[in-house]
């Protein structure tokens, strides 16, 4: 697994224990055999085609240039996938840099009943909320091209923050971490899969 290094001065590098937690949880429970620790990859590198789940997430500005768009779009089409995860602040960055990979595709909300949600973990409710910010409902959003989801973007969740080491944030609890895990975990496993 592998965590997305973009330019344009946002911190990519967010979340540092996320990754790993959610990799030891997933290689437990979904039976994966990731190595433990997080790889770092960036957006315009061949390395890319080497993770079949790469995950992206922070709170300011991306820009990806054009070999990087170019680079993504043949990842993401050629059967790689993309959790894009909005540590708050990155939604009016990370929408028009993805409308630049995919200028033919919009996000759509995944409804609460999609297969992403129904893997070894049930979200009935669809994408839980783990993390407040400004008191909106959690959205899961997809591109979906050919009929397969190429990139999930967990927007008003923060499931990074959830992944993260017991502690990290004041009021953090076991059983909104464990939740964060699952939900993890449940995309890990549709991606694999799908």
């Amino acid at each position: 697994m592998a965590k997305l290094k973009y330019g344009g001065g946002g911190d990519w590098y967010a979340d540092r224990t996320a990754l790993p937690n959610l990799i030891s949880f997933c290689n437990t429970n979904l039976k994966t055999n990731f190595y433990p620790e997080e790889s770092i990859v960036e957006a315009g590198s061949k390395d890319i085609f080497n993770f079949p789940f790469v995950y992206m997430t922070g709170h300011g500005n991306v820009q990806f240039s054009d070999l990087e768009v170019k680079n993504l779009r043949q990842y993401l089409t050629g059967g790689g996938f993309l959790h894009i995860d909005d540590n708050y602040g990155l939604d009016k960055f990370i929408r028009p840099q993805m409308k630049k990979v995919f200028p033919e595709l919009n996000f759509v909300e995944l409804p609460s009943n999609h297969a992403i949600y129904q893997q070894k973990f049930k979200f009935p409710g669809g994408l839980p909320k783990i993390h407040e910010h400004d008191n909106k409902r959690p959205q899961g959003f997809a591109l979906i091209y050919k009929g397969r989801v190429v990139c999930y973007y967990s927007y008003e969740c923060d499931l990074g923050n959830g992944w993260e080491d017991l502690g990290t944030y004041a009021g953090d609890t076991q059983e909104t971490r464990l939740k964060a895990l699952k939900m993890g975990a449940n995309l890990v496993q549709y991606a694999l899969t799908q």
